[in-house]
């Protein structure tokens, strides 16, 4: 194989991977013409279409799903031949690409990251805030951030926070008018204000326990958001009850603007957890990464 032939297969996996030249084009850092044009070279090269392109979508065809098959796993190895020639240097290298969640991002990583950082001027983290459950591997991530519930099972977790909260709260203007919840159930007869997760299906649905029984509320309201801090400034405004973990609801409890209801419902559960595929090779920046952000209890 000639060296600038992988190029091509580069190329046509960051396409296949993000199911579009645009998104692709602008993860490489080229246009999106002369990538289409590389793509056809190489299916022209084999003798085989790889893409089936719609004005709406890109995929894989058979050949193209069999041909990623191959590719990844040799581009994932590497990728982590590459990094480990950081280990020459005198001090860690790299860079280190991070989805999360904003909440887990202001409260956990930058206090652990801050200090590391200053420490060692090579490493570089691009941090990337996605409300959905992304797929570290096909987006090319390093790792991801999420509730220990929400990882999935075939990744490395590492525990990177206490245990949390869901937090039920309205604004006293609310509960003025309306009677405070004694039970999930009591969500019926209230307005709420929902949070919208796209990889979830759409709107979450509040969840809740008490003595063992388990309760999942689908609730109904005038607004929905994809961002806490709007969902934040809705409930302080009088809108309705909202549902959010418990540490982005305290300062606005703690001084009054919003009052916690069904607190006897809300039992802890497992905290923010950094988690990784278990075939990557961590390199001396990432190692460094998961043994500053590791809990250690409080």
């Amino acid at each position: 194989m000639r060296r600038e032939e992988l190029g091509d297969l580069a190329a046509f996996m960051a396409v296949a991977e993000a199911r579009s030249f645009t998104k692709a084009a602008g993860r490489l850092g080229t246009s999106q013409s002369a990538l289409s044009h590389t793509v056809r070279r190489l299916e022209t090269r084999l003798g085989l279409r790889l893409l089936t392109r719609t004005t709406r979508s890109v995929a894989p065809t058979e050949a193209g799903e069999r041909l990623l098959e191959t590719l990844q796993p040799a581009f994932e190895e590497i990728d982590a031949r590459l990094s480990a020639l950081t280990e020459l240097r005198e001090k860690p290298a790299g860079n280190i690409r991070i989805t999360t969640g904003e909440h887990a991002a202001r409260t956990i990583l930058w206090p652990a990251l801050e200090p590391l950082l200053r420490e060692y001027p090579d490493i570089n983290v691009d941090m990337s805030f996605d409300q959905g459950l992304t797929d570290i591997v096909s987006e090319r991530f390093d790792a991801g951030v999420r509730l220990g519930e929400q990882v999935a099972q075939d990744m490395i977790a590492v525990r990177i926070g206490p245990e949390v909260r869901m937090s039920v709260v309205a604004a006293p203007s609310y509960l003025a008018d309306h009677p405070a919840p004694l039970t999930p159930h009591d969500l019926t007869d209230h307005r709420c204000i929902n949070l919208r997760l796209p990889t979830l299906g759409g709107l979450y649905a509040w969840e809740f326990e008490k003595d063992g029984r388990e309760v999942k509320a689908r609730v109904n309201g005038q607004l929905a958001f994809n961002d806490a801090q709007m969902i934040i400034t809705a409930a302080t405004a009088g809108f309705g009850l909202a549902c959010l973990l418990e540490g982005q609801t305290t300062a606005h409890v703690n001084d009054g603007r919003l009052v916690r209801v069904l607190e006897d419902w809300s039992p802890p559960f497992p905290g923010y957890h950094l988690y990784y595929p278990s075939r990557r090779q961590p390199t001396p920046a990432f190692a460094l990464l998961v043994e500053a952000l590791r809990y250690r209890g409080p």
